[in-house]
């Protein structure tokens, strides 16, 4: 199209390489009011956007009314600013120039606050039916202007009304055979052709809920992304008057070819299962849900039969929301969780999952366990490809894809069109939560109830699902308070969520589940039942206990079930050692790696583990360098300080060596808390830092996993070894700034040879609360000096609540004196602040986007929100990519965590300079090294 034909036409979409190829505006608006009106008639995703106003279900004129404020989303559009940015001629006289290039948001600002008084007072009458708006909610308008407030916000922010803008009447005029004013008034028309029953005189009015203009203004994005596809949307330059009717079935097509109408899917599931029936049975069950694949087979062991964990949460009925699964890494949460979704989407109380897992390690090997469970539960024409949600990777299913120019994506398994169509949720990090099935990082999911930009689109996607939350803990009151808003909004909109921990202490289970701060005595919270499973019943707490034998047993302020018998038990024997001393820890490793045992060893810190990974290297003998952990035969130990792409190879190594496939012989792997969350990896002895009792539990998780019978002599029974700081107690960590050796010397360096940091103190460490420190650290001394093993589970409950309850915090405050009562008070300080922290980043949807605009706006809190969430930092581009030390490929991007980047930034590329075996880049002043020990500052 020529620019002169331009200037006849308001446009809303341009191509990148010819922007004088267009998308009218009205076919736009028509494209997103009808992708929202289709997303609203899946059952799933009308139900939630109903449950968040408070209704049973939204009838039909609601729903037009909805899809008339999707299609205004981008009203803006008719701004001169806006629309000549593609057509604007260069050969223009000065005197003919176009108003300058503005936006189609902010720009409509003043109009709606009121600053811009006279495009104000053409604007809302150019609607024609703005009255008639006014009229459909209870109030004085207030629903109405939220949603159109929320439309408008569409981008992934908030509209801000406050006065960020002045206004620009210029831009609102008449130029040329463009008249804004003159084309609202067209639009409105289109707009009530296209959604007739919106107008219907006698339809109930919109919900009011401040929650229900949230989640409308995710459903509203989501409709955006999928109508702005050309792909599904063709472009169109010229008005077509039965172009709303083309625009319905595409709308329709691509949101069944995304994966999001599972109508067909869900007619072959009964069926197969109906099937299923008939074979077992013999007789059609006309009047009760299909049955499910027996346990064994729906994940691939032929012969399993599900455990009194698995038993109890399928036992839960499917209309309490909220589960909590506390018991034993290693007894089957993942498949209670799993069993439990398709049991909801049996049910079709939910269309798909989200499993969130602590770091990209477990995501992507959790991934590969679910993607076996998928592809056992649905039939194969029908089946759902899962989607690993970790930024820098793609993969769907067992498909691998790569990032090409202008948003494409090339996926190895040379997928048609319809496939191809599926992947969209793949595709984009901001789009993974849209997917039916995916596995990924708990910051995905936690981004849904904090202002970042997109939060109500992953919220909305999200609703749709079961939610699973892997290795959730206590002692983080920051991701407690973030954690608790994002299962408030979930549940809220119509979702169900599980939990899963080795052990919860009472504080984060209680506030969780009934939002209850009063806690009972630490005797009774140490006899309450484990493990055990928890659900919302009666608006409260129920914990279901899953024990040792069969009665009715009553617990102090619970309400339990019938106990059941919970087979997997191990007793670990417990030792104690000096933290700093690298070389005896490398010795007690090699030693048990020398007789064939299998070593993890967990250190709180990267440069503590670099530490122990070079002591290592410097004591094994010559030909014992085959016991080390090694990534394509190059010796290396594990954490999140590599490029995405070694990550990936640095995974896949942990698992070949150290998972229930295990090959036979010793092997020493040392990492960081990459190593102790979700991985399915068993080792013959544990080696670990000083943490929290909760996290180390879980690390203990890892040891003994699964039942063998070739364990090497003298490691049948489990066995761990925990590295403390030296002294009495651990006051000497109290001194800011300070860490102390074996010798009692303080060291507040990192160096190849010193002691570095041990992530233990109040300032700037790992785990800051030394009362829950020193508590944890007295019941390792005193069951390592006594010979007393703990016995797991049965005494996880009493671990936690004597290293985490207030009481028992209290006493040892009171007894270690005046620097630990002010210790007490500054985390007492510190929690309150990063509640408030943390309230102060979550999503505000008890306010409306209209009379308390000001309360939901996001600002400039998105940065620190995600370095809080442990975002990657700052991303630079290596050029000319230098090579992987472990696989030869090119490193193109590296991340640098913020805590190293200290304020450095780079927009440009940084050239590499290549060493032996890495590479080493300037950023500023900063030097960087890379290469098989992964990323630090020199």
């Amino acid at each position: 199209m020529t620019a002169t034909a331009c200037t006849r036409a308001f446009w809303a979409k341009s191509d990148r390489e010819n922007p004088q190829r267009i998308h009218l505006l009205e076919h736009h608006m028509a494209d997103v009011g009808v992708c929202f009106e289709a997303l609203l008639a899946q059952p799933t995703i009308g139900q939630g956007l109903a449950r968040a106003g408070g209704l049973d279900r939204l009838d039909d004129a609601t729903a037009a009314r909805l899809a008339v404020f999707a299609a205004l989303h981008d009203i803006g559009k008719v701004n001169i600013g806006f629309q000549t940015r593609i057509w604007q001629p260069a050969d223009a006289p000065a005197d003919k120039k176009m108003p300058h290039p503005a936006g189609h948001i902010a720009d409509l600002t003043p109009v709606l606050n009121g600053t811009d008084t006279t495009t104000s007072a053409w604007f809302f009458d150019a609607l024609g039916w703005w009255d008639d708006l006014l009229n459909w909610d209870a109030g004085e308008g207030e629903t109405v202007c939220g949603l159109f407030i929320a439309a408008l916000s569409h981008h992934g922010s908030p509209l801000q009304l406050g006065g960020v803008r002045h206004p620009n009447p210029k831009v609102w005029r008449a130029f040329g055979e463009l008249h804004p004013k003159s084309h609202v008034e067209h639009l409105s028309q289109l707009v009530r052709h296209w959604f007739p029953l919106a107008f219907r005189s006698d339809a109930p009015p919109l919900p009011s809920t401040s929650a229900f203009q949230h989640m409308f203004l995710g459903l509203c994005i989501l409709a955006d992304w999928i109508g702005s596809d050309e792909r599904n949307f063709p472009f169109c330059a010229e008005p077509r008057d039965n172009y709303i009717s083309t625009a319905r079935q595409n709308a329709q097509r691509a949101v069944s070819e995304i994966g999001l109408n599972l109508k067909s899917q869900r007619t072959a599931f009964r069926t197969l299962r109906s099937e299923h029936v008939i074979r077992s049975t013999g007789r059609r069950h006309a009047h009760s849900l299909p049955a499910l694949p027996d346990f064994g087979p729906l994940f691939s062991l032929p012969n399993a039969t599900p455990n009194p964990v698995q038993q109890v949460v399928r036992a839960v009925p499917t209309d309490e929301r909220l589960v909590i699964i506390e018991s034993e890494t290693g007894s089957g949460k993942t498949e209670a969780a799993l069993w439990r979704f398709a049991q909801l989407y049996q049910a079709e109380l939910v269309d798909g999952l989200y499993f969130a897992l602590p770091t990209r390690a477990a995501a992507s090997q959790m991934h590969a366990r679910v993607t076996r469970f998928i592809a056992n539960l649905f039939p194969n024409k029908h089946r759902p490809e899962p989607v690993l949600a970790v930024p820098g990777y793609l993969r769907a299913g067992t498909a691998e894809g790569r990032q090409l120019p202008n948003y494409e994506v090339w996926w190895d398994d040379d997928p048609g069109v319809a496939t191809g169509k599926r992947r969209w949720a793949a595709e984009s990090a901001k789009r993974y939560l849209a997917a039916q099935i995916a596995v990924g990082t708990v910051d995905q999911a936690m981004m849904a109830a904090l202002k970042v930009k997109h939060a109500h689109l992953r919220a909305a996607c999200l609703a749709r699902h079961l939610l699973v939350v892997d290795e959730v803990h206590a002692s983080d009151p920051y991701m407690r308070a973030i954690l608790k808003a994002l299962l408030d909004a979930h549940i809220g909109a119509g979702g169900y969520a599980v939990l899963m921990s080795a052990t919860l202490g009472a504080v984060a289970r209680r506030r969780w589940v009934s939002g209850l701060q009063d806690l009972p005595p630490l005797g009774e919270t140490i006899t309450a039942p484990y493990p055990a499973v928890t659900t919302q019943a009666g608006g409260g707490e129920q914990m279901i206990a899953v024990a040792h034998n069969e009665d009715k047993s009553s617990y102090p302020n619970e309400r339990t079930a019938t106990r059941f018998i919970f087979g997997k038990e191990k007793t670990v024997q417990i030792e104690a050692t000096a933290m700093d001393d690298f070389a005896q820890v490398a010795e007690r490793a090699l030693h048990a790696a020398r007789t064939g045992a299998k070593v993890l060893v967990i250190r709180n810190t990267v440069g503590h583990a670099i530490n122990t990974q070079q002591t290592l290297e410097k004591t094994a003998l010559s030909d014992e360098r085959g016991l080390l952990y090694a990534c394509n035969g190059t010796p290396t130990l594990h954490h999140g300080r590599f490029a995405a792409s070694d990550r990936r190879h640095l995974d896949r190594a942990v698992e070949e060596q150290l998972g229930k496939d295990r090959p036979a012989g010793g092997r020493i792997i040392v990492g960081t808390q990459t190593l102790e969350q979700s991985l399915d990896i068993d080792a013959d002895l544990l080696i670990t830092d000083l943490c929290p009792m909760d996290v180390l539990l879980q690390r203990i998780g890892r040891l003994h996993r699964h039942q063998r019978h070739d364990r090497p002599p003298g490691y049948e029974t489990p066995s761990c070894v925990v590295l403390l700081p030296a002294g009495a107690d651990l006051s000497p960590l109290l001194a800011k700034g300070v860490n102390v050796s074996p010798s009692g010397q303080s060291d507040d360096t990192f160096t190849p040879q010193g002691p570095g940091r041990n992530g233990l103190g109040p300032h700037g460490h790992v785990y800051k609360d030394l009362r829950i420190l020193e508590a944890t650290r007295r019941l390792i001394v005193e069951h390592a000096e006594n010979a007393r093993p703990w016995r797991i589970p049965e005494m996880n409950r009493e671990l936690v609540e004597r290293t985490t309850h207030p009481e028992a915090l209290e006493a040892i405050t009171t007894e270690l004196g005046d620097a630990w009562r002010d210790h007490a008070n500054s985390m007492m300080g510190a929690e309150l602040a990063e509640g408030l922290t943390a309230r102060s980043a979550i999503v505000r949807r008890d306010k409306s986007f209209f009379t308390d605009n000001q309360d939901v706006v996001f600002g400039s809190l998105e940065e620190k929100i995600r370095t809080r969430l442990g975002d990657e930092g700052i991303a630079v581009e290596l050029e000319p990519a230098p090579s992987s030390p472990f696989t030869g490929e090119t490193i193109s991007q590296i991340a640098i965590p913020n805590h190293l980047a200290r304020d450095l930034a780079s927009d440009e590329p940084v050239a590499p300079e290549l060493t032996a075996g890495g590479f080493t880049f300037r950023l500023g002043d900063a030097r960087f090294q890379y290469d098989r020990l992964g990323l630090r500052r020199m």
